[in-house]
């Protein structure tokens, strides 16, 4: 996707709150012209995102619009399912998210400017407010970050920090795009939108829950196993009551739990990390959890190679090693090339990696695989 320059003189509309002002809004984007979005939303108190403004930036209008007040917002459907406008984003993947119940499908085309900084060497989670200072010489003003985004009336300081969120985005974008043109990384960063359209990043399966957990490899195979149901449990239960994950159980009790698999109330009323209002409430459902699992004995269980034994650790410095000489030579950060857990997969012999597809083949995988 090539990014158009910016116009220039770009104006801002108040606060849109109603279908006859957005649907005359929408109206106003000329044909394929691209979108600069931004979303506010809240979930800290929910499982799934509450979104509380959009912001949109066309051509030379700067909108602000408020999803709270409009009873239907469908009018932005369109547009945003428009395959012919290039979508402008910092960070996509939670404003994907935070859109998805309004548009069904992931947005596309997406130009993600965090991901075209990451591919030009830039910090990998580099923020808007820095790139634009480094890259435009503008400092945007701060302090709104925390702000309960579904709190009415909003104030004129919080319109206008959300206003500078897609402000920049367009000169921001095109900039970004001239030089992964030079750099020759625009087919890059095509392979890296173009995966920003897979569901699954945005809908976790409570099966595959456990994959978002950290520390997995250091467990013994009887607790990795019961690390993955309590973390499906969790999964389940935070998307049918709408909480936040750490809500149900924190990181720290899943794991503590699956160490200890207590037998019985009085065993795991002594794990210190559980909150006493969970173990009250919860604590029979996670006893039968994990009771489905007892009796079988630890060799029996198949360890799945998630824990790094001595002649792997040796051999993940050598891949560790190859990967930062890369990344030196291509001035990228090496996270952005591979992950540890991509390393990982490598050594247990998984084949299916996205190290081994796309640009990243040539790039990096293809490398690791002469050094094993």
């Amino acid at each position: 996707m090539i990014v158009s320059k910016p116009e220039t003189g770009m104006t801002a509309d108040a606060l849109i709150g109603d279908e006859a002002a957005l649907q005359s809004l929408v109206a106003s984007w000329p044909p394929g012209a691209g979108l600069a979005l931004d979303t506010e939303f809240i979930r800290e108190r929910t499982y799934y995102p509450k979104l509380c403004l959009v912001q949109v930036a066309a051509a030379d209008r700067l909108a602000l619009i408020d999803p709270l007040a409009i009873a239907d917002p469908a009018a932005l459907r369109g547009p945003l399912s428009d395959p012919a406008r290039p979508k402008l984003l910092h960070a996509a993947r939670q404003d994907i998210e935070a859109l998805l119940p309004l548009t069904g499908v992931p947005l596309a085309p997406v130009f993600d400017t965090q991901l075209a900084a990451a591919l030009l060497g830039f910090a990998s989670q580099i923020g808007y407010a820095d790139l634009v200072q480094q890259l435009l010489g503008i400092e945007l003003a701060k302090g709104h970050a925390r702000t309960d985004w579904a709190r009415r009336p909003l104030s004129a300081e919080q319109l206008a920090y959300a206003a500078d969120d897609v402000r920049y985005l367009p000169e921001l974008a095109a900039l970004l795009d001239e030089r992964l043109a030079a750099a020759d990384r625009r087919g890059w960063m095509a392979e890296e939108s173009a995966a920003l359209t897979d569901i699954s990043l945005y809908r976790v399966e409570p099966a595959a829950a456990w994959r978002r957990l950290k520390g997995l490899e250091r467990l013994q195979p009887a607790a990795q196993q019961a690390m993955r149901a309590l973390a499906r449990w969790r999964e389940q239960r935070a998307m049918d009551r709408d909480l936040p994950r750490g809500w149900v159980l924190p990181d720290a009790a899943l794991l503590e739990i699956a160490q200890a698999r207590p037998h019985t109330r009085e065993e795991f009323s002594k794990l210190t990390s559980v909150p006493r209002a969970t173990a009250d409430r919860a604590g029979g459902e996670i006893l039968k959890l994990l009771s489905e699992q007892f009796g079988v004995p630890d060799e029996q269980i198949a360890d799945d190679g998630a824990r790094a034994g001595p002649e792997q650790l040796r051999q993940l410095k050598v891949l560790q090693k190859r990967l930062q000489a890369i990344a030196g030579e291509l001035a990228i950060q090496p996270e952005v090339l591979a992950t540890r857990r991509d390393l990982m997969a490598l050594l247990r012999g998984e084949r299916e990696l996205p190290i081994l597809s796309g640009w990243r083949r040539a790039t990096i995988g293809e490398p690791l695989l002469a050094a094993l």
